[in-house]
């Protein structure tokens, strides 16, 4: 019988650059907001409505893993690095093995966080 799984948080949000991605991930995981990011390889294409007009732009998928009482302060924290208006801000609580979840708490850990 398998261990039981617990929560790990994932978010999403994109970038008009590779560059900008890594950027934000490398602060948010040096912070400790996020235990690991993941920039796709290949921009990808997003259609949307913005400001009464159908745009189609190239853009970088970032992802970010963390714990879910992280996730404000990752928020925040990703917002302010941010070049969107309304940057893209998508969450999931997501099952993981217990050891990737005591992973993601040990190195999203520093002295003096409570959560």
């Amino acid at each position: 019988m398998s261990a039981l799984l617990a929560d790990v948080l994932t978010v999403t949000t994109t970038l008009p650059t590779r560059e900008q991605a890594l950027a934000i991930a490398r602060a948010v995981v040096e912070a400790r907001l996020a235990a690991c990011a993941q920039v796709d390889a290949h921009p990808i294409t997003s259609v949307y409505r913005w400001q009464e007009s159908v745009c189609e732009e190239g853009e970088w998928r970032l992802v970010l893993k963390t714990r879910p009482t992280l996730e404000a302060e990752l928020r925040a924290r990703v917002v302010a690095l941010h070049p969107y208006a309304v940057p893209q801000w998508i969450c999931v609580t997501a099952q993981a093995t217990p050891d990737y979840v005591a992973w993601v708490e040990e190195v999203t850990g520093r002295p003096g966080r409570t959560s």
